[in-house]
C-alpha cells in the first residue's frame, strides 16, 4: 500500500489485511491504521462500529445493491429483514449482524477471492518461521563460539611425529602427557622448581578400530630408557636435529634440551614399538579447571591422609575433590603403597576412571552451563599437536572414545622390574618377560577385558580362510615387498623363505608403494592353498590374509604378494596377533576403587 491510499479502507486489499492479535490470540482484518479492528471469529463489538452502512454499497460490477439481494430474506434469529437491519446499521450492535467476508472495493471486480489460511495453518507458519530465525541464530553463535573454542586450544608442530589427521574409521593411540611445568597461579608448591616441563606423568591411550575397547597404558616417569634423535620444528619453520641420550628417566624425553612432545612420542615408540598418532598435553592447572568444570570428582580412600608435603587432607572412604584438592590428590606419593611413583600411577588412574564417569554421566551432559565450562575448561588446558588442532576433531575424537563401553576401558601400567644398576632403587627398567604381551595386545587390538566383538562374522571369515590344503613350499610363488618394515627386511625374508623353508619360488620386488601398518599377504582366489602354505610357514593369522588378484612377476608368471608392515619382528618371527591381552593387573574405568 502506497502513501496516497494510506487510511482510505477502499483501497485497501482485506486478504492482505489479516493479522494475529495477540493479545486475543485470533486473526483480526485491519483495514486502515485507525479503523477498528473485526476478529474471525471474535470477541463481540460493542454497538456503532459503522460498519453496516458499508455493506450496502452498491456493487459496482453487478449493478445492485446487497440490499436488493438479500432485503427480502427473513433473519430467523432477530425477526427483521435484512434490510431493515442495514438501514439501522449504525445503531445494531455488532454481534447481531451476520459475520460475512467483506466485499472487494471497486476496481478488484477481477481478483480471485483469497482463501484465509486456517487458524492452525497460519500459526504454524508463524512458529516455524520463527524456528528458522531461531535456529539460524544459533547456527551461527554456535559456529562463532567454535572458533571461540578453538582459539583456546594450543597447538604444538611435531613435525613428522605424528599423523596429519583423524580417521574415525581407524584405531588410534593418543599419548595424553602431564608436565610438572609450575604454571599458573596457586602452583609454586608443586612439582621441581625451574622445572622446564618434564613429561611428569604419561599415559598412552589406545582405542580399538572395532571400538569394543580400550587401553591406558601408563608409562613411568622413572622408567629408564633411550631417549633417540628428535628432528623438532623451530618458531622459524627450520628444523633442528636434537641427539638421543641413552640410560636416562623417561621425563627426561620432554623439555630437556629443548625436547617438544614430537620426541616423547618418538620415546614411546622406542620403548613399546607402538607410535602415538598424536599428543595431549596438560599441565597442573588441567587438573584445577577440569574437576571445578565438573563440580568435582568422586574419590574413595582405603584409610585417612593428612599429607604435610601435597596438603592432601582426606577421610577414610568417598569424598569429593575439585581444584586444588584434585590437585593434591594426583600429586601425593607418599601416602600410597611404597610412596613410590607406581602406586601413585595406580591412583591417578583410578582418579581418570572417576573423572571419566562424571564427565560422561547425564547430570554433566544435560547441564548447558557444566557443558560449556567443561569445554571452555578443556579447550584452554589443551596443548596439542596441529593434526588434531581443530575443536571439531578433537570433538570426533571424544564421540570415537564413548562408543566404548567404560566396563572395557582398561588401565594398566609398562610391566618393570626395579633397576640392577642400583644399590638404592629409585628407578625402574622394563621387564623383558612380561612387557612384549602388553605391546602385542595393544598393538593388535585385543581387549584386557572380555568383550563381546561387533565383528564377529568378519572374525569368522578371516579364520576360515587358514582352513583348507595347503601347497608344497616348492609351488608357492610369492613377490615380497618392504611396507614399513626395518630395511633389509625384504631381503632377509627371501633369504629364509628360499634356504630354510624351500620356497624358491619367490623374489625380492623392493619397496611398496605405501607403508602399512600390518603385514599382509593378497591372493588370487586359486591361490588360496598357496597362501594358506605361506601364511603358515611365516605364522600369519587370518586377517593378514587378503583375497584379492594375483600379480605377474619378474618371469611372467602370477605370484602373491607379500607387504611386511612395521609389526614385521624378522623373518621366522610369527606375526600371528594375539586373541586375548596376556593377565596383568588392571583396572576399568566402570568401577570405583579405593586409593591404599
Amino acid at each position: 500500500m502506497d502513501a496516497q491510499g494510506r487510511g482510505r479502507a477502499d483501497n485497501i486489499d482485506p486478504a492482505d489485511q489479516w493479522v494475529l492479535n495477540p493479545n486475543t490470540g485470533e486473526y483480526e482484518l485491519r483495514l486502515s491504521p485507525s479503523a477498528p479492528q473485526s476478529s474471525v471469529p471474535g470477541p463481540r463489538r460493542p454497538k456503532g462500529d459503522g460498519r453496516g452502512a458499508a455493506r450496502g454499497r452498491r456493487d459496482a460490477s453487478e449493478g445492485r445493491t446487497r440490499e436488493t439481494s438479500e432485503g427480502r430474506t427473513r433473519d430467523a434469529s432477530e425477526g427483521r429483514t435484512r434490510e431493515a437491519r442495514q438501514t439501522r446499521g449504525a445503531d445494531v450492535p455488532a454481534q447481531r449482524r451476520r459475520r460475512t467476508e467483506p466485499e472487494p472495493p471497486p476496481g478488484r471486480r477481477n481478483r480471485r477471492p483469497v482463501k484465509k489460511k486456517s487458524k492452525a495453518k497460519k500459526v504454524l507458519a508463524w512458529t516455524g518461521g520463527s524456528m528458522a530465525f531461531v535456529l539460524v541464530a544459533i547456527g551461527t553463535a554456535g559456529y562463532l563460539y567454535l572458533k571461540h573454542l578453538e582459539g583456546n586450544v594450543t597447538t604444538t608442530d611435531i613435525g613428522s611425529a605424528g599423523k596429519k589427521g583423524f580417521s574415525k574409521d581407524e584405531a588410534f593411540n593418543i599419548l595424553i602427557i602431564g608436565t610438572d611445568k609450575r604454571t599458573g597461579k596457586g602452583n609454586e608448591g608443586y612439582g621441581d622448581k625451574g622445572s622446564v616441563g618434564h613429561a611428569d606423568t604419561n599415559i598412552l591411550l589406545h582405542v580399538a578400530k572395532d571400538r569394543t575397547n580400550a587401553t591406558a597404558l601408563s608409562i613411568p616417569r622413572d622408567l629408564i630408557v633411550n631417549v633417540p634423535d628428535c628432528p623438532t620444528v623451530q618458531s622459524d619453520g627450520s628444523q633442528k636435529v636434537i641427539p638421543g641420550t641413552e640410560d636416562v628417566r623417561f621425563n627426561t624425553s620432554l623439555g630437556q634440551d629443548d625436547r617438544d612432545p614430537g620426541c616423547t612420542m618418538r620415546t614411546v615408540q622406542q620403548v613399546t614399538g607402538i607410535m602415538p598418532d598424536h599428543f595431549m598435553m596438560v599441565d597442573f592447572n588441567a587438573v584445577k579447571t577440569l574437576t571445578s568444570a565438573v563440580d568435582g570428582v568422586d574419590v574413595c580412600l582405603a584409610h585417612a591422609v593428612n599429607d604435610k608435603e601435597s596438603h592432601l587432607n582426606l577421610p577414610a572412604g568417598p569424598s569429593k575433590v575439585e581444584g586444588e584438592q584434585a590437585l593434591a590428590f594426583v600429586r601425593t606419593r607418599h601416602s600410597w603403597g611404597n610412596q613410590g611413583d607406581l602406586d601413585r600411577i595406580k591412583v591417578q588412574q583410578q582418579f581418570m576412571a572417576s573423572l571419566m564417569r562424571k564427565m560422561s554421566s547425564s547430570d554433566t551432559l544435560t547441564n548447558p552451563t557444566k557443558l560449556i565450562d567443561l569445554a571452555e575448561a578443556a579447550t584452554k588446558a589443551l596443548t596439542v599437536d596441529k593434526g588434531i588442532g581443530s575443536v571439531s576433531t578433537l570433538k570426533d575424537i571424544a564421540l570415537e572414545l564413548k562408543k566404548v563401553p567404560p566396563k572395557n576401558i582398561s588401565f594398566v601400567t609398562v610391566p618393570v622390574r626395579d633397576n640392577p644398576a642400583e644399590k638404592v632403587h629409585a628407578t625402574v627398567v622394563v621387564d623383558q618377560a612380561a612387557a612384549p604381551p602388553v605391546f602385542d595386545a595393544i598393538r593388535n587390538d585385543a581387549s584386557f577385558t572380555e568383550v563381546k566383538k561387533r565383528q564377529k562374522a568378519a572374525k569368522d571369515a578371516q579364520a576360515a580362510r587358514l582352513k583348507g590344503s595347503r601347497s608344497a613350499p616348492a609351488d608357492v610363488r610369492v613377490r615380497i615387498l618392504n611396507g614399513g618394515a626395518d630395511p633389509g627386511s625384504a631381503q632377509q625374508t627371501l633369504q629364509w623363505l628360499q634356504t630354510q623353508q624351500g620356497v624358491l619360488k619367490s623374489e625380492n620386488s623392493g619397496n611398496a608403494p605405501a607403508p602399512l601398518g600390518r603385514t599382509t599377504l593378497e591372493y588370487a582366489p586359486d591361490q588360496a592353498a598357496q597362501a594358506r602354505e605361506l601364511a603358515h610357514l611365516m605364522g600369519l593369522s587370518g586377517s593378514a590374509l587378503k583375497p584379492g588378484k594375483s600379480v605377474t612377476n619378474s618371469q611372467g608368471l602370477p605370484a602373491m604378494t607379500l607387504t611386511l608392515g612395521k609389526d614385521f619382528k624378522g623373518a621366522g618371527v610369527s606375526l600371528t596377533a594375539p586373541s586375548k591381552a596376556p593377565d596383568v593387573d588392571k583396572s576399568t574405568a566402570d568401577k570405583v576403587k579405593c586409593a591404599s
